[in-house]
């Protein structure tokens, strides 16, 4: 674990700060068939070093979860539309991620963590 110092209460902390806006940017990205969320998670692991991508932290935190944030966040802009629409079918077939062994990625080994997949 990493300390981190804050210099005053923030809301929902540092992580979560940074965390939301990339959540939301991935799914804007996916929502409008801009890219897959296999590219997505790759450039995103490739660029930062990360062991995970977007859609790999979607499938860890839930993806019924991923669209009750986004919904309260962004429920009323038309930008996000596209991707509640998208995330919602994967939902409706029970596909909510590591819970069920299948998300955007299936599980217990998800294609992320293939060491080829950064390679692709």
């Amino acid at each position: 674990m990493v300390p981190i110092i804050l210099k005053k209460e923030q809301p929902c902390y540092v992580l979560s700060t940074l965390l939301i806006p990339l959540l939301n940017v991935a799914g804007y990205l996916w929502g409008h068939d801009i890219a897959d969320p296999e590219t997505i998670d790759r450039t995103w692991m490739i660029t930062t070093g990360a062991s995970t991508g977007p859609f790999g932290i979607f499938d860890t935190v839930g993806l019924r979860t991923a669209l009750n944030i986004t919904t309260e966040q962004q429920g009323s802009s038309p930008d996000f539309k596209p991707f509640l629409d998208k995330i919602q079918k994967i939902i409706d077939a029970n596909k909510v991620g590591i819970e069920t062994g299948q998300g955007f990625y299936q599980y217990p080994n998800p294609e992320f963590e293939n060491p080829d997949f950064l390679k692709a």
